[in-house]
């Protein structure tokens, strides 16, 4: 019951025109039904003798057209009403299908944009743990499913019941015995519907999550699909999907062989069911129990009486399935928003930011920051420095609050930041991740996408400033170059630097670099700092990297091991202390004379063979 009530609050909007497609199949229906009625009416009392068995309103029209032996004489009227029932019946059955599927299309674009919007709502947290296939299935495959099910089968429900109502209405009211017989099997076939519907509904659920997995793998592999060239795995990536296909094929084709068992037992009963009828009614018209017309009539009422039953089957299952699909596509829904307060805190950002006994971990209770403290002069920069695993990222993160601190404080111009309204902060941060994500849109599109409406002329400067723009303009078209998905076009220093241009537009009153730098050469390492000072000096900026010349220029440097800051200061501060920080130095330069002695080296014996 309550997955059935999840399907009708997705009909919100578009109850109405559900309502006029059922009143439609239910005239239809009517107009359907009356046509045995016609024919037996037309063979028993038109052409034979017997007296009118009809309903009072068609006795009364009959009446009206000057009674059965004017139609004797105009049989052709018979038939031209009963081409008019024709008629009309496929007229309301059109409008039926017409405002059956303007709903179930309505519901469609609705479920469509509901879910992408509630996507977006969604907290950072979600989307990093979250499968992207499965999502893209569900918000593709499982809403046509649910589509499919609004447009057919839901509308067929209603028609299933006038039929069998009106149907019993009629045969009953010709012949009870006979009634009785064309109803022998139904109970059977009702009862293998129901059974059939628990089974399938398990298998289109099999079939269903088979299909996630192998859009799973499709999307994993599209998406890193240089990864794959680079270690030659295409053989791998081929039998992983070859592997993940054959599941999907052998589950389907399960399910497929169910509904064809459904199907031939259920004709097969459905057939005997009609053939009893016309073998018993055809010797008691034979010998005179019923008229020639009331068997014509019966056998025509008798398909339509199983036609319903056996739908059931088709209706169940296909229910069954969208109720699955209806269930995923909740899943969605009903994760928690994340909360953009409108009426938090909106401080100015022109003062220190502090960190307080902050403690961070995620969900599975694994600690990643602990009692983390430290301050933040207005204009400072800091540098960030660890190992893998040491809570860098997270660190960061927490700022803008992509995830929330569980301990401790982090106050910016005095307020926590957990007062203030979200959108305000993280408008008011800028964060450059180290694997920028660009969107296939020009070099300008990428640049501006923070900031729509931008003049020409302060794209080029944050371009300039990023140390992009004589690399654009080298571009045949310049910065209406389009961007492969991705940015697969463009190197991953090129990258690195219109994500920093994109950020830089905004004039962020805090900055944060998480690695941003570590896929360019020093010197344009340097070049990018340099600028930045330039362009953001009053900005507080936050920069990650595991390279100590840029972490050198720093106001502070902050060294974190296993999520506890063990060393903060200044560079000259830190060299003096024995620490991660002057070991790190000391390895680094050891490196570089290393690589300077061979460079002379090199250059020296050149010299002595010219």
């Amino acid at each position: 019951m309550k997955k059935i009530k999840l399907l009708w609050k997705f009909l919100k909007g578009s109850r109405t025109l559900y309502v006029l497609a059922i009143v439609a199949i239910a005239l239809a229906t009517i107009f359907s039904l009356l046509i045995p009625l016609i024919t037996r009416f037309t063979i028993d009392s038109v052409i034979g003798n017997k007296p009118i068995e009809l309903p009072t309103f068609i006795e009364n029209a009959i009446a009206f057209v000057g009674g059965k032996n004017s139609l004797a004489n105009n049989i052709w009227i018979c038939g031209a009403v009963l081409v008019l029932l024709t008629g009309i019946s496929g007229l309301f059955l059109y409008l039926k299908g017409k405002w059956a599927a303007r709903a179930s299309e309505s519901i469609a674009q609705n479920l469509r944009e509901k879910l992408y919007k509630h996507l977006q709502l969604l907290p950072f947290k979600y989307h990093s743990t979250v499968k992207t296939g499965d999502v893209i299935q569900r918000c593709t495959s499982d809403v046509n499913t649910v589509r499919r099910f609004l447009a057919i089968q839901f509308v067929q429900v209603g028609r299933a019941v006038f039929m069998v109502v009106l149907t019993l209405y009629f045969m009953l009211q010709m012949n009870v015995t006979l009634t009785i017989i064309s109803m022998a099997t139904i109970p059977f076939i009702f009862a293998f519907a129901v059974v059939f519907f628990l089974k399938v509904k398990k298998a289109f659920k099999q079939s269903d999550e088979a299909e996630a997995r192998l859009s799973k793998v499709l999307q994993e592999n599209l998406t890193g699909v240089r990864v794959v060239k680079a270690f030659a795995r295409q053989k791998y990536e081929v039998g992983k999907f070859e592997s993940k296909n054959k599941d999907y094929r052998d589950l389907t084709y399960r399910l497929i062989r169910l509904l064809a068992w459904y199907w031939a037992v259920s004709d097969f009963v459905s057939l005997i069911q009609i053939g009893g009828v016309l073998v018993i009614g055809s010797y008691w018209a034979a010998t005179g129990k019923i008229t020639l017309g009331t068997l014509l009539a019966f056998s025509a009422y008798v398909g339509q009486l199983l036609w319903p039953v056996r739908q059931m089957g088709r209706v169940l299952t296909d229910m069954g399935k969208a109720l699955v699909s209806a269930e995923r596509i909740n899943e969605i829904l009903e994760e928690p928003a994340e909360e953009l307060s409108e009426d938090g805190i909106v401080p100015d950002f022109n003062s220190d930011i502090i960190f307080e006994n902050v403690g961070f971990s995620y969900e599975d209770g694994a600690k990643v920051l602990e009692d983390l403290s430290f301050q933040v002069k207005k204009g400072q920069t800091v540098a960030i420095l660890g190992p893998t695993g040491s809570g860098k990222t997270s660190l960061v993160q927490l700022l803008p609050r992509l995830y929330d601190y569980q301990k401790g404080s982090i106050k910016i111009d005095g307020v926590d930041i957990k007062q203030i309204d979200k959108k305000v902060l993280r408008e008011n941060i800028g964060i450059v991740l180290q694997e920028p994500f660009l969107f296939s849109k020009t070099l300008r599109d990428n640049i501006k996408i923070a900031k729509s409406e931008l003049p020409e002329h302060e794209i080029f400067s944050a371009a300039e400033s990023a140390n992009i723009h004589n690399v654009i303009e080298e571009f045949d078209k310049g910065y209406d170059t389009m961007v492969g998905e991705r940015g697969a076009t463009l190197s991953g220093g090129q990258k690195q630097r219109i994500a920093i241009a994109r950020t830089l537009i905004r004039n962020n009153p805090i900055l944060i670099f998480d690695d941003s730098l570590s896929a360019v050469d020093t010197k344009t390492d340097a070049a990018i700092r340099r600028e930045l000072r330039a362009h953001s000096k009053d900005a507080t900026t936050f920069i990650i990297s595991h390279r100590l010349t840029t972490l050198a220029e720093a106001d502070l440097i902050l060294v974190l091991e296993q999520g506890r800051l063990v060393q903060k200061g200044t560079h000259q501060q830190l060299l003096s202390q024995q620490g991660l920080y002057k070991r790190v130095w000391s390895i680094q330069n050891n490196l570089k004379t290393e690589i300077d002695e061979k460079k002379t080296s090199v250059e020296f014996t050149n010299k002595e063979k010219i």
